[in-house]
């Protein structure tokens, strides 16, 4: 059975990840666009000012444009499917053993409804509330020295959500048995939001936008990128709860049968 769901999982993954690749083409990648427009236009504009002058009479030298590996054109279209596509099979794998870990074991809900929840809850914990500390930046935002620096700080910052996120599940079990599911939830999450909100305070602010940067870009990408995220989490429980209802329905059929 575990193998089932977890195929089911990796093929509703795919198919969200296809979803979410449409939305950020057609909703993120002008920003992106834009974006690069103004990281090229300010890199040619300081290379023009740090280039030195030619002697009298004498030709200045010609800029060798840099080899592009992979064009825009493909980054933005068949890339862009792929990593996306990618990405959503291996969410949907885990997507798939989270689901096989807490079906039953936290309350008594349907697949639909577990994967429904299971959805909301990875959403936040995942993405949502690292993004609250670490938004996502669209081109000419950051400081290349800084890439290995904030990446270790979001993904810590991620490993922090998901541990403490666990942690709330596991309490919030007990506390339903001795206060209620609706009391003994709504502590649980109390709990997580307190302590992301203490880490949140503790580790370093990063602030990176350069002066000048059109804030209605930065604001574009950034709710894209949200975006894109929640049609791939939506698409994601909902595919993977028609099928995961499907798969078990059919399995607790058999020994009625027999």
């Amino acid at each position: 059975m575990m193998r089932t769901l977890l195929v089911r999982g990796m093929l509703a993954g795919l198919i969200a990840g296809v979803l979410a690749a449409l939305f950020a083409y057609f909703f993120g990648e002008p920003s992106v666009n834009t974006a690069i427009g103004l990281e090229e236009a300010g890199t040619a504009a300081h290379s023009h000012t740090h280039e030195p002058a030619a002697a009298p009479g004498e030709t200045p030298p010609a800029e060798e444009p840099e080899e592009e590996l992979v064009s825009r054109d493909v980054q933005s279209t068949v890339g862009l499917l792929v990593g996306v596509g990618l990405y959503g099979v291996a969410i949907g794998g885990l997507f798939s053993l989270a689901f096989a870990f807490v079906y039953g074991r936290v309350g008594k809900l349907r697949p639909r409804l577990t994967a429904a929840a299971l959805g909301f809850g990875a959403f936040a914990v995942v993405f949502f509330v690292p993004f609250l500390k670490y938004p996502a930046n669209p081109p000419a935002v950051g400081q290349p020295g800084t890439i290995g620096e904030r990446t270790g700080l979001y993904f810590g910052f991620v490993a922090l959500s998901l541990v403490f996120g666990i942690v709330a599940v596991i309490v919030g079990r007990k506390l339903a048995d001795r206060f209620g599911a609706w009391s003994g939830g709504l502590l649980a999450a109390g709990g997580y939001v307190v302590a992301m909100a203490v880490c949140a305070f503790v580790m370093p602010i990063i602030d990176e936008v350069p002066d000048g940067f059109p804030g209605s870009t930065l604001w574009s990408f950034r709710t894209a990128s949200i975006g894109t995220q929640l049609v791939l989490w939506i698409a994601l429980a909902l595919t993977f709860g028609a099928f995961a209802e499907k798969a078990l329905g059919s399995h607790r059929k058999v020994p009625q049968a027999a």
